[in-house]
């Protein structure tokens, strides 16, 4: 299926030549992990109409263009504030929406052009976590049904009794007893949902999971069980995510690399130690300050950002952060959109600002 039609006032890049779509699997670096999974500009614009007499369509830019890399068995950290677009662009990895332009290249094969059936055998390798584990479980279906759905789709078990003994393992993996898949999802936990959801994402033997705030409608006390199961997943599996949350404090936690969006665009990325502790752009030092503290010294240094988070609709010209930036230069900030780049070559730690931090 090809991507949706661009509003005429956005060009969409370039296509990719067959070697830069190879090139996107490869680490520049020896001694880094092979990338995985690779954007190039991706974005999606969902059309929403003004009114009944509106003469155009209007678009809201859920994701405008972002470029992210994720290493075999690594994490990707990706936070912002709710309604920044992480959610869709994890849903744009996977194909599960269709982008409006760009790429996304996994394992050196462009998902982008691919029908639904050449991407079909690819599924089993992309899966997903979902948010809330009481909505995206089927509550007419028994737990063997629900990961059992997955392997008899994709054909992995013979038999019956083999799928049971699958279906058993799985579950004994995210610390269930296998007599749980006789139950229904209602007679369980949150957190017992939970893993349940990933025992199903599992069922496939993936290789890439997008952890979609996986912890973020569970209790405190449970939080910690489950990211500390999909760490031990991904150490004994080799799994590579791409973990969204909010929860920044989670994301470092977790994560090997992390990106932060703001309206739809990545503003600042890097390795967790160097963007917690030093932090360029002011939006990402504005959403650490925001962490709580017990420090008195941390609190006192609060940043409070001005305004509302600008409509995706329309947004602002030049950098879009500029209206809420307290480093605004105007003529600068608010005409020429900052490009993502490295202050110091050679660190990986890259932001798009004419004014970063560290000045």
């Amino acid at each position: 299926m090809a991507p949706s039609e661009p509003p005429e006032s956005v060009a969409p890049p370039p296509s990719l030549s067959t070697e830069e779509i190879a090139a996107l699997g490869e680490a520049p670096d020896p001694a880094r992990p092979r990338t995985l999974l690779a954007t190039d500009r991706i974005a999606k614009y969902f059309p929403v109409r003004a009114g009944w007499f509106a003469r155009h369509t209007q678009f809201v830019r859920a994701v405008d263009g972002v470029s992210l890399r994720v290493r075999r068995g690594q994490t990707l950290g990706l936070v912002g504030e709710s309604g920044c677009g992480k959610s869709t662009f994890g849903r744009l990895v996977l194909r599960l929406i269709e982008p409006t332009f760009g790429r996304v290249v996994y394992d050196g094969r462009d998902l982008v052009p691919m029908s639904q059936s050449a991407l079909r055998p690819l599924r089993r390798k992309m899966q997903i976590i979902f948010q809330d584990p009481y909505s995206s479980l089927n509550p007419r279906m028994t737990v063997r049904q629900i990961i059992g759905e997955p392997i008899e789709i994709h054909d992995l078990a013979k038999t019956k009794s083999d799928a049971d003994r699958k279906i058993a393992l799985l579950l004994e993996k995210v610390g269930l007893r296998a007599e749980a898949m006789n139950r229904y999802p209602h007679e369980f936990s949150g957190g017992q949902r939970q893993r349940i959801g990933i025992a199903r994402a599992l069922a496939v033997e993936p290789e890439f999971i997008v952890c979609d705030e996986p912890i973020s409608a569970l209790d405190v006390s449970i939080q910690a069980q489950i990211i500390n199961l999909l760490m031990e997943l991904q150490e004994q599996l080799g799994l590579s995510y791409l973990f969204i949350s909010h929860d920044l404090s989670i994301v470092r936690h977790v994560s090997h690399r992390v990106a932060v969006m703001y309206l739809g665009r990545i503003v600042e990325q890097g390795p967790p130690q160097a963007l917690y502790d030093r932090p360029l752009h002011p939006y990402t030092h504005a959403l650490l300050t925001a962490v709580p503290s017990i420090d008195p010294a941390k609190k006192k240094l609060r940043v409070l950002l001005e305004g509302d988070l600008p409509s995706a609709i329309d947004p602002p010209k030049g950098c879009a952060f500029h209206p809420r930036c307290p480093r605004a230069e105007k003529g600068k900030c608010d005409v020429e959109a900052p490009p993502l780049a490295e202050l110091e070559l050679g660190t990986s730690h890259r932001v798009a600002c004419w004014h970063p931090m560290s000045e």
